[in-house]
């Protein structure tokens, strides 16, 4: 190889590095379910995880911009918006007062206990919804659905019987975790849709094969991103918005994901 191609290809594997680095893509999901009220028939959420505090310009201004182009009825933010190598709140408090026009929801992950969770007074001063092993009744006009959060099931902090107790009816449940290991629990439960992150998709995905590594479960995950389905419960494992340990993403750009409900 000539050292101008040598130059040439480096120049082009950084720029491709940046740009999965700095360009948020868009993941749009559409989930049936089966006894959907009317109301909610096209209600969409906007799920955010893994920020680990990061910026997207002054005051997170990109990234609003960008999410307030978007159509979305709720917001669910599946934990770790900080990071404990860089425990600034200011980042994810800009984010979130960006987004003061829907209600927020969150759940904590592993980084806000490793941060001692001090996030969780200034969150719940900007108005969000904390559930962490809790539930909230989302109401339309007269009907409603839940809307469920446990706490880190990374570090066995959650609590999902706590978080259903009060909830015996058979309206859609939607439960927001920080990690995809509370699957089995969810099925077994009957949760119609859990939203997760965690994974970051691996960080470094290759073609055809998917993430290389996942935080607790190794090598090759099984878990590591996208939609899964067993019976009747969904799982979407969204690849987060920051970077952890390395701030590197291949084949795997930072997201926002938009969730829209359908009756099956």
């Amino acid at each position: 190889m000539s050292r101008r191609s040598f130059i040439l290809g480096g120049i082009a594997t950084l720029s491709y590095l940046y740009f999965d680095l700095h360009s948020i893509a868009i993941k749009r999901y559409t989930i049936a379910i089966s006894s959907l009220p009317v109301e909610f028939q096209g209600f969409t959420i906007l799920h955010l995880t893994d920020f680990h505090s990061k910026e997207y310009g002054d005051s997170q201004r990109n990234l609003i911009e960008l999410i307030n182009r978007q159509q979305f009825d709720a917001v669910a933010i599946t934990g770790d918006l900080v990071d404990k190598s860089n425990p600034n709140m200011e980042p994810a408090i800009s984010l979130v007062k960006g987004l003061h026009s829907k209600p927020v929801f969150f759940v904590p992950g592993n980084h806000e206990w490793w941060t001692n969770y001090q996030i969780k007074s200034p969150l719940e001063a900007q108005g969000v919804h904390i559930l962490d092993n809790g539930h909230f009744k989302y109401k339309i006009g007269n009907s409603y659905i839940w809307i469920m959060g446990v706490d880190d099931p990374y570090l066995g902090r959650d609590q999902l019987d706590i978080a259903l107790a009060g909830v015996s009816d058979s309206v859609p449940k939607v439960l927001l975790a920080h990690a995809p290991n509370i699957f089995s629990k969810a099925i077994k439960d009957n949760i119609d849709l859990v939203l997760v992150g965690h994974t970051h998709g691996g960080q470094v995905r290759l073609p055809l094969v998917g993430a290389v590594i996942a935080p607790g479960q190794g090598f090759f995950p099984e878990f590591d991103y996208g939609q899964f389905t067993s019976g009747s419960t969904k799982m979407i494992i969204n690849g987060g918005l920051g970077e952890s340990v390395l701030p590197i993403r291949f084949y795997n750009r930072p997201e926002i994901v938009l969730v829209t409900l359908v009756s099956s």
